[in-house]
């Protein structure tokens, strides 16, 4: 079985590109898919649709736009990751792991100890707590496993 993993969350550092790396390292069955990581093209999405009248409609739009995307690749993954960095506030993948949670697809969360306390109740929804993208190519490894 080829295992397709939704990438949900935090894009300012290389934790996608290191799960990549590893789970191709150990030739696992996987392949990914993500939202949009390009920042600005994500916070673009909707200006296709017309100059917006401010900011709040702006967002909404593009927010909609990237929801066709992030919607369909949750619906249709077997697994689920979603990162949680230290440095900004990642509304948009505790909304991720709460869709996951919805439809019944298994998620892991990705985060440092610094934060276990306000993601509890994304944490107690979800299969694993990792602490490194290392943990989370483990547990690929063994989920995907033919023993």
């Amino acid at each position: 079985m080829q295992w397709t993993v939704y990438l949900s969350g935090e894009i300012h550092t290389d934790w996608r590109q290191q799960l990549m790396n590893g789970c191709e390292a150990r030739n696992l069955p996987v392949s990914f898919t993500s939202a949009v990581t390009d920042h600005e093209a994500s916070d673009s999405a909707g200006d296709v649709l017309g100059k917006a009248e401010n900011q709040f409609w702006r967002d909404h739009r593009s927010a909609k736009v990237n929801a066709i995307r992030i919607r369909t690749l949750i619906s249709n993954c077997d697994l689920a990751v979603v990162r949680f960095g230290e440095q900004y506030k990642q509304w948009n993948a505790a909304f991720d792991a709460g869709f996951c949670a919805a439809l019944d697809v298994p998620y892991i969360t990705l985060h440092d100890e610094s934060i276990v306390h306000p993601l509890k109740e994304v944490d107690a929804a979800a299969m694993a707590w990792a602490t490194t993208p290392e943990q989370v190519v483990e547990i690929l490894e063994y989920v995907t496993s033919q023993q």
